[in-house]
């Protein structure tokens, strides 16, 4: 399963590309980050952290998710 991580500092989002239905949802809520022909393709520096949890929580796929960085710290 291909996974990638993308971090804006505060917020890493995570795209498990096996997941992904292709909805769109991510380009046209926040096209200022998801970039599909570009690579990266995600650039989360484009929004704020309340953006990013906002538009992750409407992925139907469940291929986009994220975690914070301060919560993964050991």
């Amino acid at each position: 399963m291909e996974k990638r991580e993308y971090s804006n500092g505060e917020l890493t989002v995570v795209w498990q590309a096996s997941k992904c239905q292709h909805s769109g949802i991510c380009v046209k809520t926040l096209p200022k980050v998801y970039h599909p022909k570009d690579q990266p393709w995600i650039k989360p520096e484009n929004a704020t952290t309340e953006e990013l949890k906002a538009q992750i929580n409407k992925c139907p796929s469940g291929a986009l998710s994220f975690y914070m960085n301060q919560d993964k710290k050991a």
